[in-house]
């Protein structure tokens, strides 16, 4: 008996700290839909002034709604959406009837639609703030001159749009452009993986105890032979 000992005891503990694992990641997903609940409800929250003191954790997704006009000028952020394929994102200046100039993502067009006319002029815009984070080791660098973007900087395009380094993203603009979609805040793009990790260490922890009968098995078959 002692020599199933051994095994027994290796295939517990390991199948025990898979299992616990699993558990904290189902604790990570409690955790994390919190989060995203939270964030919903900021961004569906009632709109608040724009900041004078610009704080990026405290402001993110902060709701606004403004009334003034769009600027000439953009700047085109190179995206690729599902079933649709690649395009822009349109970003433009923004001055509001305070006379606050800053930068407004009014959403997608594709790429057909690069070089057409904006409408420009009196708008109304209903938006959250935010600090995009479309940049990571391997996008390239924003082609200023070419009118190219790969990332949102918001310091880089408020100097090349001259705007205060402030982003709000369009919900809805009143009235809009027939060949630019809102692409509004949300948290879709938060990943939220903890299910699918807490479902991938419980599977190993049955593979881990069904290899360990496996080979108690044989070993026991071993022992009578």
């Amino acid at each position: 008996m002692t020599r199933y000992l051994a095994p027994l005891l290796f295939g517990l503990i390991g199948a025990g700290i898979l299992v616990g694992l699993g558990l904290w990641q189902l604790q990570r997903l409690d955790w994390k839909l919190g989060v995203l609940a939270d964030i919903e409800a900021r961004i569906a929250a009632d709109p608040e002034p724009l900041p004078v003191m610009v704080s990026p954790t405290e402001q993110r997704y902060q709701p606004v709604s403004l009334s003034g006009e769009i600027l000439p000028g953009e700047a085109r952020v190179l995206v690729s959406r599902k079933m649709i394929g690649a395009g822009y994102r349109i970003v433009s200046p923004y001055r509001t009837d305070e006379g606050r100039l800053i930068l407004l993502d009014r959403g997608f067009t594709t790429d057909d639609n690069k070089d057409a006319t904006r409408t420009t002029g009196s708008a109304e815009v209903r938006g959250n703030l935010h600090w995009p984070d479309d940049r990571n080791s391997s996008t390239p660098e924003n082609d200023v001159a070419g009118n190219i973007w790969f990332a949102r900087d918001i310091g880089q395009m408020a100097e090349a749009l001259q705007t205060e380094p402030l982003l709000v993203i369009a919900r809805e603009i009143s009235p809009g452009d027939p060949q630019i979609e809102p692409l509004p805040v949300d948290t879709s793009g938060i990943p939220n993986d903890h299910l699918q990790y807490a479902l991938t260490w419980f599977s190993l922890a049955v593979v881990w105890l069904f290899m360990t009968a496996y080979y108690i098995v044989r070993l026991r078959k071993t022992g009578e032979t």
